[in-house]
């Protein structure tokens, strides 16, 4: 195997995403429509636990979705290109953005273990914004593969879009519960069915994106080549 620590590092998110976040989206949106159908009585064999299993399995969806989010993101702003191992080889490290990194990890893993957590609605709303702003904030650092020349097919837009979904679910679990006319539901329905849309999505993207991320030892020739749209000798390489 061609494969050394910088590699599997890589290969945690899809690893994570296949794993555990694919398989739990299937279980969570089956329990979602066994919560539907009792609530609309179109069944009585539906035991009455199947809401509050719901409830925790988007909960843990939401966080394992934020969790791989982030671990992706470490792996690019340290071992991407032009992340901070380039930065240093070419001598452009500022020790100071790596300092403000870290902290900005630290202060959106806070932020969302926070917003599990938090009773009020200020407070919610507060740590969602806090932990939506980190992961956008980390999304765009040096090193992350977005993909902006094609933003409609890209696994990093779709990506950043399912978990701000997943970020605002979690602030408005309470909402739903308590709002008796059931606008929130209605909300949180048309926005998750989204959500499972991107997620769909994500498993096509993903795919085509490991074939244009190399493993270490192909990255020093793959580098080498034009990535530039603009350029006359767009994808060609030495």
């Amino acid at each position: 195997m061609f494969l050394n620590l910088k590699d599997i590092i890589l290969l945690l998110h899809p690893i994570l995403a296949c794993t555990f976040i694919f398989p739990v989206i299937g279980i969570t949106t089956f329990f979602a429509l066994q919560t539907r159908q009792r609530r609309l009585k179109e069944t009585t064999s539906i035991p009455a636990t199947v809401g509050h299993l719901h409830m925790k399995l988007g909960n843990l969806l939401a966080a394992g979705v934020i969790g791989i989010t982030l671990v992706a993101l470490a792996y690019s702003v340290v071992f991407g290109f032009q992340g901070f191992l380039m930065q240093a080889e070419n001598n452009t490290l500022q020790p100071l953005s790596v300092v403000l990194v870290a902290l900005m990890f630290i202060v959106t893993i806070a932020a969302t273990a926070l917003l599990y957590r938090a009773q009020s609605k200020r407070w919610r709303a507060v740590f969602a914004t806090l932990s939506g702003m980190g992961v956008i904030i980390l999304a765009f650092q040096p090193g992350v593969f977005r993909r902006d020349d094609e933003w409609w097919v890209s696994h990093f837009y779709f990506g950043l879009a399912a978990v701000m979904l997943m970020i605002f679910s979690v602030a408005i679990v309470r909402e739903i519960y308590q709002d008796r006319s059931l606008t929130w539901r209605r909300i949180h329905i048309g926005l998750n069915s989204l959500a499972l849309i991107l997620f769909l999505l994500q498993g096509i993207t993903g795919t085509r994106d490991l074939l244009e991320i190399p493993l270490s030892w192909q990255a020093p020739v793959v580098y080498q080549c034009n990535f530039d749209p603009r350029s006359p000798q767009f994808k060609t390489c030495p």
